[in-house]
Protein backbone atom coordinates (compact mmCIF):
# COMPACT_ATOMS: atom_id res chain seq x y z
CA UNK A 1 0.00 0.00 0.00
CA UNK A 2 1.70 3.25 -1.03
CA UNK A 3 1.91 6.37 2.05
CA UNK A 4 0.38 9.43 1.68
CA UNK A 5 2.57 11.86 3.66
CA UNK A 6 0.97 15.10 3.86
CA UNK A 7 2.57 18.17 3.29
CA UNK A 8 1.76 20.69 5.90
CA UNK A 9 2.04 23.45 3.76
CA UNK A 10 -1.57 26.15 4.58
CA UNK A 11 -2.02 28.17 7.21
CA UNK A 12 -1.52 26.69 10.84
CA UNK A 13 0.37 23.42 9.08
CA UNK A 14 -2.37 22.53 7.59
CA UNK A 15 -2.71 19.61 4.73
CA UNK A 16 -3.44 21.40 1.54
CA UNK A 17 -1.38 18.93 -0.54
CA UNK A 18 0.37 15.57 -0.29
CA UNK A 19 2.75 12.92 -1.72
CA UNK A 20 1.36 9.67 -2.42
CA UNK A 21 4.36 7.46 -3.75
CA UNK A 22 5.91 8.69 -6.55
CA UNK A 23 3.42 11.54 -6.91
CA UNK A 24 3.73 14.68 -5.20
CA UNK A 25 1.82 17.77 -4.55
CA UNK A 26 -1.52 15.88 -4.99
CA UNK A 27 -4.00 19.08 -3.46
CA UNK A 28 -6.01 17.77 -0.90
CA UNK A 29 -9.46 17.66 -2.71
CA UNK A 30 -7.95 14.88 -4.74
CA UNK A 31 -6.72 12.81 -2.34
CA UNK A 32 -10.24 13.12 -0.35
CA UNK A 33 -12.20 12.12 -3.70
CA UNK A 34 -9.67 9.21 -3.81
CA UNK A 35 -10.17 8.01 -0.38
CA UNK A 36 -13.85 8.16 -1.20
CA UNK A 37 -13.91 6.08 -3.94
CA UNK A 38 -11.69 3.39 -2.19
CA UNK A 39 -8.45 3.88 -3.64
CA UNK A 40 -6.47 3.77 -0.31
CA UNK A 41 -7.97 1.27 1.73
CA UNK A 42 -5.43 2.24 4.90
CA UNK A 43 -6.80 5.46 4.60
CA UNK A 44 -9.85 7.60 6.19
CA UNK A 45 -11.35 11.13 5.98
CA UNK A 46 -11.60 13.57 8.66
CA UNK A 47 -13.70 17.09 8.65
CA UNK A 48 -12.01 19.34 11.14
CA UNK A 49 -13.88 22.95 10.59
CA UNK A 50 -15.86 21.63 7.63
CA UNK A 51 -12.62 21.04 5.58
CA UNK A 52 -12.04 17.08 4.93
CA UNK A 53 -8.83 15.52 5.26
CA UNK A 54 -6.77 12.33 4.53
CA UNK A 55 -5.85 10.06 8.03
CA UNK A 56 -4.37 7.11 8.32
CA UNK A 57 -6.71 4.43 9.99
CA UNK A 58 -5.34 3.64 13.45
CA UNK A 59 -3.08 1.56 14.18
CA UNK A 60 0.39 1.44 16.59
CA UNK A 61 2.69 2.27 14.17
CA UNK A 62 3.93 6.06 14.27
CA UNK A 63 5.83 5.64 10.82
CA UNK A 64 2.71 5.41 8.63
CA UNK A 65 1.04 8.29 9.75
CA UNK A 66 -0.10 11.10 7.47
CA UNK A 67 1.92 13.74 9.62
CA UNK A 68 5.08 11.90 10.69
Amino acid sequence: MTKIIGKNDGPGGRNEHYDIGCRKNIPRRNVVAEIKRGEHPGAHIVTINDREYARDNPDSSQSDNVNR
